[in-house]
């Protein structure tokens, strides 16, 4: 064919990039035939980006779209250059076709099957507002790890829109495993700092308990040092080893942790 079957616009994919945030692009695709065009977006990245739709047909001269969405990164990249790319393939099918009857078949390169593609480049741009993300402002962005986590019910209402770009085929029809392992993700960072504060709970009560046995143990001497010296030896001795007994049980505890 002379013509292309789609009209590409914009010819890139462009994110306004904003540390820990979703953003989103939306492509224009207009059937520049007399003919109905099914077509599919693949990625190179499927663990980052969700598609909507990301199979369609397309009536001829009509425009569809659809919206690629970059779930939120903890990591800016360098100079906001990205390797990521995005495939767009189309094809002619007869009239009727519906999408549920678009298969990895539909876009096989058969004999005599013509099959069109188009590469589009992933582009990152700071926000207009404020200037190139630093190191200092992604640490003060960071949300605290004793800060309420979201409920499940946010999870899903967050990753519910959305289906997830398999690199090198179609995208998953379902969702629901997309919630899952954002949930599991999320539950994880959750019960780690959890742990992370009742250990240090725990390190503060056995400080606070041997600086008791301490001050018990001041006192101890002060009495023996009024009695004889034979006894205030024995009371200070047998202190002593209580002390070395509960700061190995102390260590022991440290090093389990």
């Amino acid at each position: 064919m002379n013509t292309e079957l789609l009209e590409i616009q914009p010819e890139e994919v462009k994110f306004i990039f904003e540390f820990q945030k979703q953003s989103s692009c939306c492509i224009r695709l207009t059937n520049r035939s007399d003919h109905h065009v099914a077509f599919k977006v693949k990625t190179t990245s499927a663990k980052k980006y969700c598609v909507r739709p990301h199979t369609g047909i397309i009536k001829p001269n009509l425009t569809c779209s659809f919206t690629v969405t970059m779930q939120a990164q903890n990591a800016v990249p360098s100079d906001f250059v990205s390797k990521d790319k995005f495939l767009i393939q189309s094809t002619i099918v007869p009239k009727g076709t519906k999408e549920e009857h678009i298969t990895s078949t539909t876009f096989s390169k058969e004999e005599g099957k013509h099959i069109e593609e188009k590469r589009l480049q992933v582009i990152l741009v700071s926000p207009p507002s404020s200037p190139v993300l630093s190191p200092m402002n992604e640490i003060s962005r960071i949300r605290p790890y004793n800060a309420s986590p979201e409920s499940n019910d946010d999870f899903a209402q967050r990753y519910s829109c959305y289906a997830p770009v398999e690199e090198g085929i179609e995208v998953s029809k379902t969702r629901k495993s997309v919630c899952v392992v954002a949930m599991k993700n999320e539950k994880s960072l959750a019960r780690k700092h959890t742990e992370e504060l009742r250990l240090s709970n725990d390190v503060e009560e056995m400080k606070s308990k041997l600086r008791e046995l301490e001050s018990l143990l001041r006192q101890e001497k002060l009495r023996n040092n009024q009695n004889t010296r034979t006894k205030g030896q024995i009371g200070f001795q047998f202190l002593f080893v209580v002390v070395v007994g509960l700061s190995g049980l102390y260590l022991g505890y440290m090093l389990k942790s």
